[in-house]
């Protein structure tokens, strides 16, 4: 995935998949269901929010 989607963001293009781990999928988010709808709410504040959309 790293080498596909992750290229080009800084800390993530060379990571370990440990770290990769860590900091895509323990996102600090909320599944919101509206109007027959799912959304996913990220923080804006959290370093790889760009990164994660961008995969």
């Amino acid at each position: 995935m790293r080498l596909l989607a992750l290229h080009g963001v800084d800390g993530l293009a060379a990571a370990e998949p440990g770290t990769m781990r860590f900091r895509l999928y323990h996102l600090p988010a909320c599944l919101a269901d509206h109007a027959r709808r799912r959304w996913l709410r990220i923080e804006r504040t959290w370093p790889w929010a760009k990164a994660f959309t961008t995969c």
